[in-house]
Order: structure tokens, then sequence, then C-alpha cells
């Protein structure tokens, strides 16, 4: 598989499917303390288990004997392809610098051509910042839907509740921009500055009070590439500044609606060092019209 450099680093790791009960249960506790206070319930070993007994996948990544990530994935049909739908994909807090994410994807890519599958689909909270970045930066999917209130209302406490917004992607396995992404084939950190210099910006955002960064104005893209910013770390923000991240789904909400209206689709993720703070950023292009069974695929920016 492509991207070997990164997989030297992380050698340590080992990766296996899961079938017996109690890797089941395993899983489950994972995801609960990868979620770490989030928003979403676990998946849990019921549905675990109904992956596996009907053509689904659960994998788990090993650092020696202890469990580090999860993935699982179903078979899904939309009427004219069949792909593997990503259903989990969680990674304990202490190995989400380590690329275990990235890797549990690799495996599953590899299952998935194995079986002749050609495509794999998930969705993710388009104000994940590591999401975006996994899902469209090192893997390079495509995004074929914005889905508001894709699941309700979410949050332990109801004071907590946010919209489920999700981003529905579309990961081609064998598409040449994947294998490149997946062969480490990326803009340079000075490319991807320049991108950022020359689009025009679609949410606006400043510092509050409390130094976070908060959207004031949504706009609507023009000319060859837009950027649409969201926080590099939602989980500070709701800890925080719960108000300011209802604004940011709003915001973002308004701010893909407008894009979409506009024929603009996300081609990349740039995360930047700008002044003294990191900023995320997704990266659009007006989207070609599709051709044939698939949705269109715009060339990430050179």
């Amino acid at each position: 598989m492509a991207g070997a450099s990164g997989l030297e680093r992380v050698r340590e790791f080992r990766f296996r499917p899961l079938d017996k009960p109690e890797e089941l249960r395993a899983a489950e506790e994972l995801e609960r303390q990868a979620m770490g206070g989030g928003t979403e319930v676990p998946v849990n070993v019921s549905v675990l288990r109904g992956a596996l007994d009907h053509g689904g996948l659960v994998v788990g990544a090993f650092a020696d004997i202890y469990l580090a990530g999860v993935g699982a994935d179903l078979l899904g049909w939309n009427g004219s392809e069949l792909y593997r739908f990503a259903l989990l994909t969680a990674v304990r807090p202490e190995y989400q610098h380590h690329q275990v994410a990235y890797r549990l994807m690799a495996y599953r890519r590899e299952a998935a051509l194995q079986q002749g599958i050609p495509a794999m689909r998930w969705n993710f909270d388009p104000l994940r910042s590591r999401a975006a970045r996994l899902s469209l930066r090192r893997l390079g999917a495509r995004c074929e839907k914005y889905l508001p209130h894709h699941l309700g209302r979410l949050g332990w406490k109801e004071e907590e509740e946010m919209d489920s917004d999700r981003l529905r992607m579309r990961w081609g396995l064998n598409e040449p921009e994947v294998e490149a992404r997946l062969a480490g084939t990326v803009p340079t950190g000075a490319e991807d500055l320049a991108a950022y210099q020359s689009a025009r910006s679609v949410v606006r955002t400043e510092e509050n009070d409390q130094g976070l960064r908060v959207p004031t104005e949504v706009g609507e893209p023009a000319g060859p590439l837009a950027h649409l910013e969201i926080p590099f770390d939602l989980s500070a923000v709701r800890e925080h500044d719960l108000p300011s991240a209802r604004r940011w789904r709003y915001a973002v909400r308004d701010a893909f609606r407008a894009c979409t209206d506009l024929g603009y689709a996300p081609v990349d993720f740039l995360v930047l060092p700008l002044e003294h703070e990191r900023r995320a950023f997704y990266l659009l292009r007006p989207t070609p019209p599709a051709s044939g069974g698939g949705p269109a695929a715009p060339s990430p920016p050179k």
C-alpha cells in the first residue's frame, strides 16, 4: 500500500479483524473513551455483531495487546453502487497523533478492494477539523452532500445539545487522486498558504473576549477558489463557550448551503499557522458537472 513512510513511523501497531464477543465489548468501551464526553451514543455490541453477520467488518488496531483503535463497516447499496459504509472509526485519545485512524482506513480499503468493492462512504461532523483533514487531505475522499440536522439534536445534557449536521463523503478506492494522496502527494505548506491567500473567504471570523475564534459573517464563494473556516478545536469551543459552538454550527451550515447553491465543493482541507494561532479551512472549487454514473471529483489544488 502507498504511504509507506507514514506506516514505518508507527510500525508497533498491529491490525486484525475482531469477532469474539469480548472483543466487540472492548470496541464499544474504546469508543466511549474516544468520545470523551462527545455528543453521540456509541455503536453498541449488537450493531457490531450485526455488521459482522451480514457482510461487514470490524477491525482493531493493537499496541502490543492493548486495543488502541477500532473501525467498523457495513455493506451499503444506493441503487447504483455497492460500497462499504464506515460506521465507526475511533481511536483512544493517547493514540490520536499516531496515524491510527489513517491506518484503520487503509486496512479497510484493502479489505474492500479484495472483495471487488470500488468505494467507501462515511459521514462526519463538518465542524471536526481532525475528521475533515483525514477525509479530504490524507485520504482524498470527496464530499457528496451536506446533511443538516441529520441525527437530530445530540448532547449528554439538555443544555449541551447541538444540531447534528454531517458531511457525507465518498472514497473512490482506486481513483488516481486517492492513490496519490495515499502515496503522500499533497501540496506543500507554501502552496497551502498561497491557496488560502488567493481564495475568497466564505466564513469571516474574529477572536472573542475569551480568545476563541468565532464566526461573524457568512458570504458567498466566487472565482476559482474559496475557503470556508471551521474551529480548529471544536471540543475547546464547546467546553469554554457553548453559545459560540452553536454559532459555528449555523454559520457553517449557511456557508455550505451557499457554496452548494453556487456549485462549489470541498476539494482539500488546510490547517495553517496564521499569526499566533492554528486555523482550519475547507478549500472549495467550482465543481464540473458529473459525467456518467459517479459523482464529480474535482482536482485538488496544485
